[in-house]
């Protein structure tokens, strides 16, 4: 596709943004290129690649059709969504803080106050949710905002178009962590943000068989940082797994809708339900922020956190009496997961501040997959029996 296609249709892009027939034998499907190094007819003139750390016509494939969904300029693949957040992370000097929201993925939060700083990297958390008090917490050396919208797992968001804004005024730049809407449903890049995470992993993959991240960005010189760190810290993907991801790329927009339409119903099932507390779903109407999800995203998503009464025991009855659920970390696969934050996914999280944020011993995740809305209410109707 040229640069004007890129004016598509999601579904069309999701399908050919990057990925033109190849011109030597006409393959329509994007070839996987597994060679580490490639011919040169001069010394230092490669003819495109030299060597595949540095690029590869799958991986460029693969950049080329985050970007266009994302509606950026750049886009670079990496082996895991904690890669790509590492490499941000090396855009960022010693003496800069980030101020980060503080219901995040348990990894996030490992990396931001375990490794950051070693980099000479603080970082403070506030809610997201609370706009003006979130924005209250920037400082002078604050030079990243990092965002996850919905979060990860109690599924507040955060006003991205506000708070990128007022960051820009400040001289920081914003960080979405895309990945529990995919673009699907969010494209934060137009709403202000300056660059856009996913772990690939998850719904842009989709099936479960591969992990990887990207980073997305129309920043002319944090582009031009990334792609200079992509190749020095060399947490990149191989072309296999580029594959794959480009794979389930093509059937993002039907998946997505599918996992919105039942994760809804079943929300509305379980906030009925006598043995829930209460339901964490963006889609629902008696969500605090609902208003918000309707204006910046695209529907409510696939992921719904429950709160159920009698708290860790009850969570583990619960989860291990799951027959179509199946009782494993990750989420935004064909197939359904639940899983338990607080010593799953988050376990890396102190227990105090987990409470204070409202990650219960009692809160379960549900990832709903593609399986029927009948199959997947009765299965959780048995477990909560």
């Amino acid at each position: 596709m040229t640069k004007s296609d890129h004016e598509a249709a999601f579904e069309t892009l999701a399908i050919h943004a990057g990925q033109a027939p190849d011109e030597s034998h006409g393959a329509v499907m994007e070839p996987i290129v597994l060679a580490s190094t490639f011919a040169q007819p001069e010394p230092a003139k490669p003819k495109l690649y030299e060597y595949s750390r540095s690029g590869n016509p799958t991986r460029a494939a693969l950049e080329a059709c985050l970007a266009a969904l994302e509606k950026a300029s750049s886009g670079f693949a990496f082996a895991s969504g904690s890669a790509a957040a590492t490499t941000l992370l090396h855009c960022l000097s010693p003496g800069d803080e980030v101020l980060c929201g503080d219901d995040v993925y348990g990894g996030t939060y490992r990396l931001l106050t375990r490794v950051a700083p070693g980099l000479g990297i603080k970082t403070t958390f506030a809610d997201t949710s609370d706009t003006q008090q979130f924005l209250a917490a920037l400082t002078p050396k604050t030079r990243l905002v990092w965002l996850e919208s919905p979060t990860n797992p109690l599924l507040k968001l955060a006003d991205i178009a506000r708070i990128a804004e007022r960051v820009r005024e400040a001289g920081a730049r914003v960080v979405v962590d895309n990945t529990f809407a995919s673009p699907a449903l969010q494209t934060p890049l137009e709403l202000g943000a300056d660059v856009v995470l996913h772990s690939t992993t998850k719904y842009i993959n989709g099936h479960s068989d591969v992990v990887g991240g990207a980073l997305l960005t129309s920043d002319a010189e944090l582009a031009e940082k990334l792609k200079f760190l992509q190749n020095a810290l060399g947490a990149v993907p191989s072309p296999f797994d580029c594959y794959l991801v480009l794979r389930g790329i093509k059937t993002l927009a039907v998946r997505m809708q599918r996992h919105v339409e039942t994760a809804g119903a079943l929300s509305e099932r379980l906030s009925a339900h006598p043995g829930v507390l209460r339901v964490h779903y963006p889609g629902l109407a008696q969500h605090p922020q609902h208003a918000l999800a309707r204006k910046q995203m695209r529907g409510g998503g696939g992921i719904i956190s429950v709160e159920l009464t009698g708290g860790t025991e009850r969570a583990r009855q619960f989860l291990t009496r799951l027959r179509i659920f199946t009782l494993a970390e990750s989420l935004g696969g064909v197939e359904s997961l639940a899983e338990h934050p607080a010593s799953m996914t988050h376990a890396s999280i102190p227990a105090a501040q987990r409470q204070a944020i409202g990650i219960g011993d009692g809160l379960v995740r549900l990832s709903v997959g593609l399986e029927h809305e009948r199959d997947l209410w009765k299965d959780l109707e048995q477990a909560l029996a």
